[in-house]
């Protein structure tokens, strides 16, 4: 194998592990996941496909495409993070909102309108960072590794 799909394997591999890691979260420790930390999981996806994709064929079109994803996840990570430190807003449908000046009926309906799962709570950190966190130091690890393997030939 040459070096070049070594890399290419090590990134989606990395992806995969991400994203199996995110599934365990869910399915096995009962933390169910944000709209936010669900768009995260979409680029991984992708990149797995790329490095699939560039074993077989295009190695030098799938690394960079790779690369985008992983800069895509890496990307949403940090939009996550900074809704979770309330650095700013998140999307209005899964992150708190202003209660002032609301009737007790308005108040009602977006109680109830309100998702389970909030984007802007950490629900587990490490080291004192959240998974959105940790989703993009590590993607942005997985990024570099795409771009060696686009500059390796």
């Amino acid at each position: 194998m040459t070096r070049q799909k070594s890399l290419i394997l090590l990134a989606a591999s990395g992806s995969a592990a991400l994203l199996l890691g995110a599934l365990a979260f869910q399915h096995l420790g009962g933390l169910a996941p944000c709209k936010l930390c669900l768009w995260q999981r979409w680029p991984h996806g992708a990149a797995i496909g790329a490095g699939v994709l560039a074993l077989v064929a295009w190695p030098m079109l799938m690394a960079g495409l790779g690369a985008l994803a992983a800069l895509v996840t890496a990307g949403l990570g940090g939009y996550h993070t900074g809704v979770e430190r309330g650095w700013w807003p998140g999307p209005s449908d899964c992150s708190g909102g202003p209660v002032g000046g609301m009737s007790s009926e308005e108040l009602f309906d977006q109680i109830m309108a309100a998702p389970l799962v909030r984007c802007d709570e950490v629900p587990w950190e490490m080291l004192g960072l959240s998974m959105a966190s940790w989703n993009m130091l590590v993607s942005l690890g997985l990024a570099a590794i795409w771009l060696m393997a686009l500059r390796t030939r």
